[in-house]
């Protein structure tokens, strides 16, 4: 597949583990470097990742918590030329799932901010959560 790019981006509220946050983003991408910024809230985790290697651990969680139909919608919705953005539940990433949540109101805590880039989205879509039937 054609070169692929995944930029993350959460807040790090004050009353949160940055620790905590990281162990978050390692179950969903596994070692992808980090960068940490202090914002107003607290902070901001930022990392980035080249490769569909960077996606292998989120496609195999799709899969094992079964919810590759669920996230071809949410993916599909997210679909912006060649731009996929989506948000993810913290909290759930931290237990070692995969949650998606709406940019706002719906995780307390905040979302996990994914943006892929690549080629052709709807091929990699086809790749990361492919159709169950």
């Amino acid at each position: 597949m054609e070169e692929i790019a995944v930029s993350v981006e959460i807040e790090i509220n004050l009353t949160e583990s940055e620790e905590k946050v990281k162990m978050a983003v390692a179950n969903l991408f596994g070692n992808v470097s980090t960068e940490i910024k202090p914002s107003y809230k607290g902070s901001i985790l930022k990392a980035e990742a080249k490769g569909q290697e960077a996606l292998v651990k989120l496609r195999n969680l799709l899969r094992s918590d079964r919810i590759r139909d669920a996230a071809r919608k949410a993916l599909f919705e997210g679909i912006r030329g060649r731009t996929i953005g989506f948000c993810l539940n913290k909290q759930v990433a931290f237990a070692g799932h995969v949650s998606f949540s709406e940019e706002v109101a719906e995780s307390p805590l905040g979302p996990i901010r994914v943006t892929i880039e690549c080629e052709n989205p709807r091929q990699l879509i086809d790749w990361l959560a492919p159709r169950t039937a």
